[in-house]
């Protein structure tokens, strides 16, 4: 596929399809179109780009932005995506893991702020002022995943796990010392039935009694945006008593929910080979996706015992007209939750960039996303985030109360 003059000022500006976007007063997905071809790039954004290249690519919308947010528990930046569409600004990331980091430096090069490290050893004064705090607090001790490997090993977890549930309360001292206008906590759904509800209950308590917060909280399904069954569940807090409830949250029909084929490479020259993923005239996967015989076979035989106990363990085939199953932090060790079918072949492993086009990093067809870590990072990276668009949704039915008063609440130094 040609390389469009507007795709090639594009990657040479570093910005991100929202950066561009607010840059030229257009939708994220018409710069996309623009990227790809599909619609022919207007004279005047040719020539801005070529303004944004010229100057450094340096964003202007950090003096304008409408709200200013904070990035807890950061990963790779699916939560701040979606507040950046509604026109936030971040001033302050915090993330441990040193391969996130890199993978979020490359997508959000022109931070002035440092990617902070480990938010337990951060002082909430060093935090900036914020209207609105994202977290994604580490899920893995309310995982349904993350318990029974525990109870297995004989070891804590959730608020007990004094090595990651304890982060929660990171989260109540940030806010409790600047009090934000607003928040939203991400984890898995099984954070609301954790130890027969009272983890969730314990988090109820502190979020509105402790720290007085109106609050309301939704378990989403990201296969209204993308080919994935994903649950998750999302709380938002308000400072003030403003109205805002998940009540007429609008989702997409799940029926009507796109299908797999759309974010896997179509191996038929449409796109354009990418890195160690695909190659050749046609850009076809690299056979290193496929299972080996070794492999395939374990994983059916595993299958097959579980199956005789009568047992759902097992890996999940798909193919183009499905919905995959979700996709986890562990995927880089056999790929078992979802595997493509191949013609006449064993099955492959989605590659990185499909698994960025799954969580919604990308367009069905983007490739725009950087990718600067082995495959078994990148691996973990997706499989750990969060559906952006489900983020995205969040995101604009929180703009209006977000808006209306962002500046309006006095907060602490």
């Amino acid at each position: 596929m040609p390389v469009t003059v507007f795709a090639d000022l594009f990657h040479k500006s570093g910005l991100s399809h929202a950066e561009v976007a607010f840059e030229l007063g257009v939708s994220e997905k018409t710069i996309r179109r623009y990227e790809t071809g599909e619609t022919a790039a207007k004279p005047r954004d040719i020539m801005a780009m070529r303004g944004l290249v010229a100057a450094g690519a340096k964003p202007t919308h950090e003096a304008s932005s409408s709200f200013e947010f904070i990035d807890l528990f950061a990963g790779i930046g699916g939560l701040r995506l979606g507040f950046e569409a509604i026109g936030g600004r971040c001033v302050f990331t915090s993330e441990w893991d040193r391969y996130s980091q890199k993978t979020y430096r490359a997508n959000f090069p022109h931070d002035e702020h440092e990617i902070r490290g480990d938010i337990t050893i951060i002082d909430a004064s060093e935090i900036p002022r914020h209207d609105v705090l994202l977290a994604g607090f580490p899920c893995q001790p309310f995982s349904i995943a993350g318990v029974s490997k525990k109870n297995a090993l004989g070891r804590a977890h959730g608020f007990a796990c004094d090595t990651q549930g304890t982060l929660f309360f990171d989260v109540q001292r940030i806010i409790a010392h600047h009090r934000p206008k607003a928040f939203l906590l991400e984890n898995v759904k099984n954070l609301v039935s954790h130890d027969k509800g009272r983890t969730f209950a314990t988090i109820r308590e502190v979020l509105q009694n402790e720290l007085g917060y109106f609050i309301d909280w939704k378990v989403i399904d990201a296969k209204a945006w993308l080919p994935q069954h994903r649950e998750r569940i999302f709380i938002v807090g308000f400072q003030e008593d403003c109205g805002f409830s998940f009540e007429n949250f609008p989702t997409p029909p799940v029926v009507s929910g796109p299908k797999l084929g759309t974010i896997l490479h179509p191996e038929n020259g449409e796109e354009a080979p990418d890195g160690h993923f695909t190659g050749g005239n046609i850009a076809r996967v690299s056979d290193k996706y496929t299972l080996t015989d070794h492999l395939w076979k374990y994983l059916q035989d595993y299958a097959a015992k579980h199956q005789a106990k009568g047992n759902g363990f097992g890996f999940g085939l798909v193919g183009p007209d499905d919905v995959a199953r979700t996709l986890s932090a562990r995927y880089y060790k056999d790929g078992s939750e979802i595997l493509v079918r191949q013609e006449g072949r064993n099955p492959r492993r989605l590659t990185p960039r499909e698994c960025a086009r799954l969580m919604g990093f990308e367009e069905p067809r983007g490739a725009s996303f950087k990718i600067p870590v082995s495959d078994t990072q990148a691996y973990r990276q997706f499989g750990n985030s969060v559906c952006v668009p489900a983020v995205k949704a969040v995101a604009e039915h929180m703009a209006p109360f977000i808006l209306q008063s962002a500046k309006a609440i006095p907060q602490v130094a």
